[in-house]
Parts: structure tokens; sequence; C-alpha cells
């Protein structure tokens, strides 16, 4: 069992952190260098890392520590812990934050021939401060009934004045859309995608509000006809043991965009050795055990994403969505462009 504490003095220090009241906070009692522990510090919410989780312990023998919370909340509880922060591996979404913990030197790197050789270079930071263990691809999920393959194809597509009052998708300050506005730059430069984006705010059915799942359901609605969303959260609403999502996804399909040429923006979940590890040997191990086929597994079935490792197979839901091709880019470089992507939403009057 994980330790689940909270004292009425660490409670205070949490706020003094930066933790909400009522944050997810599993608090490790922490243990000496190289002791058989992981502390582990993520903002992954999903319920099904826990079977993750437990299967590196049973396997090792190595105990996780964990403490959740937002990912700005981590980052700050880290800088504030400087080198005395118990910390050994941080995991979290988007390479945007992966590069955000980066840039404040929260994250060591680390060479090692099992992690380079499984994870593709473009999902791994090149100097090994972190490396992506799972994939999700931001696609188009559509109204089949109004929206056909041929009517949309790229995300430049989404420019085009014949979406006028037809586009949904989520704010600017969702960093799923900061990578993707990210690739953009990299790929057609920050002018270019900057006019994209002013067209993109012109065609919104809606201001933004809410997540990808909000933006699904407002599609099934009929409030649009065209959402921006990862894969996983459709799949979910296709797997769901609720007969209104079901409903919901009945009315739905997925393009994946740009197949004719770069291929469909792909992000990451990932994770990096923390600066001041007191357990490196350990959390380095556990890296490598996130990269093994069998974690792979956990990945894929457990919440509907795309596994890094070659050969791992896909859950049902998205294998019946067949292949597609990936923009290759390396996932360092929006990474890197999430402050430029920003600012250019805001000039763009994203919201």
């Amino acid at each position: 069992m994980l330790a689940r504490f909270v004292t009425a003095s660490l409670s205070r220090r949490l706020l003094l952190l930066g933790f909400a009241a009522g944050a997810t906070v599993i608090l490790p009692q922490v243990a000496a260098a190289q002791d058989k522990v992981v502390n582990l510090y993520s903002s992954r919410h999903y319920d099904t890392d826990e079977a993750l989780y437990e299967n590196f312990t049973k396997q090792t023998g190595i105990k996780i520590n964990r403490i959740e919370a937002s990912e700005d909340a981590l980052l700050q509880r880290m800088r504030a812990e400087g080198d005395k922060s118990p910390a050994d591996v941080l995991i979290t979404v988007d390479a945007g934050r992966l590069w955000r913990a980066q840039q404040n030197g929260l994250l060591q790197p680390i060479r090692n021939a099992t992690l380079e050789k499984a994870i593709p270079a473009n999902l791994r930071e090149p100097e090994g401060h972190w490396f992506g263990f799972s994939k999700r691809a931001r696609v188009f999920v559509v109204n089949k009934d109004k929206v056909k393959p041929g009517d949309l194809a790229r995300y430049e597509d989404l420019a085009d004045p014949k979406w006028k009052g037809r586009l949904l998708i989520r704010s600017s300050t969702n960093v799923y859309n900061q990578s993707l506005v990210g690739s953009m730059i990299a790929t057609l430069g920050a002018q270019a995608t900057e006019i994209w984006a002013r067209h993109v705010v012109a065609n919104l059915a809606r201001a933004p509000k809410g997540g990808d799942t909000d933006q699904l359901k407002a599609v099934a609605a009929g409030e649009g006809d065209v959402a921006v969303s990862n894969t996983y959260y459709f799949a979910r609403l296709i797997n769901s043991s609720k007969a209104d999502e079901k409903d919901v996804a009945s009315r739905l399909a997925v393009i994946f965009p740009n197949q004719g040429d770069r291929g469909t923006h792909v992000n990451i979940s990932g994770a990096g050795v923390a600066r001041h590890s007191p357990n490196k040997a350990n959390a380095i191990r556990f890296l490598e055990y996130l990269a093994s086929p069998e974690a792979q597994n956990y990945f894929a079935k457990g919440n509907y994403e795309y596994p890094v490792v070659a050969g791992v197979p896909l859950h049902p839901v998205i294998q019946a969505w067949g292949n597609f091709k990936e923009d290759q880019i390396s996932a360092a470089v929006f990474g890197r462009n999430n402050e430029e992507a920003l600012k250019l939403m805001d000039r763009a009057g994203w919201k």
C-alpha cells in the first residue's frame, strides 16, 4: 500500500508550495538514498496507471511513492524544494510541459542504451532530459453525417471560410493546442501560422470552453461539425459503458490530418529523472520499465494511447481506425516553441 497521509503541518507546507486546497496528493515517506524506492511526481491522473506501478514493484521490489498534482504545482514544488527535493522521476503529459521542466533545471540528462534503442529519437529529448512513453494523435473528430473524409484533410484546412461557425476547439491555454501550434510554427513559420490561427478563430462555432470531450459532445449535439481532439478522448466515448456517451460516439468519425504530406501531429506522455534524484539508479530502472513491452501494453490497453515501442499491439478501438502517417517532427522542437505558440495565439484572439 502507498503511504497516504497529510498532517496539518504538511498541509500548510503544501499550500506554501502552491498546492490548492483539495489537490490530490499522495505523499511519500521519503526513503534513504538508493533504498528500494522511487519517489514519483506525477500529473498523470489515469486510474489505469495503478496497475502499471504495481507491476513494477512486483517485478523489482522497488516501491513507488507518489505525489499527484497538476503539472504547474509539481514544478513549483520541485523548484521550492531545490537540492533537497525527494523527487526521483517527473511524469507528465505533453512535450511542452516536459520542456518547461527542463528549462527550469528540474531534470537531469541521462544516456541509456535501453531507452535510446526502444524510443524513437523524435519522441525523446536529444540530451536525455526526458523520454516519451506513450503517444496521442491530435485529430479531427467530425459529425459523420455532415463532414466526409474528402471535405477536410489538413490542419491548414481549418482556416478555410467554409468552416465558419462549424469549428470547435478548446482554449489556447491548453497545452495540447500550444504544442500543435508549436509544430506548425516549425513547419510553416510563425507568420503563416499566425494568419492560420486568426482564421481558425474566425471559424469557431463558439468561444472555446471545456476539454476535448466537451468539444466532441458539442459536435454530436449539433453545435458544430468539426472538433479537434486527442485520440484517446474519442476512444473513451466509443468504449464507454454509459449509453449517452456511446450515443455521442455513434454520431462521430475520426479523420487523421495531413496524410498526404507531413502526417498527423503526435504528442507524448513522458518522464525524466529529477535533477536531484536521491535514488537515481532506481529512477532509471523505472524509466527502462516504462519502455518495456509489458508496460507499453498498459499504456495502450489502459488509456487508449499509442505505444512508442514498435510491435506492441493497440487497443482494438484505436486499431479499428487503421494505420496513419505521423508527423516526424521532434517533440523537443514543438516543446521549445511552446512560449512562442502561446503568444501567437493570444495575438490571434484565440481565447
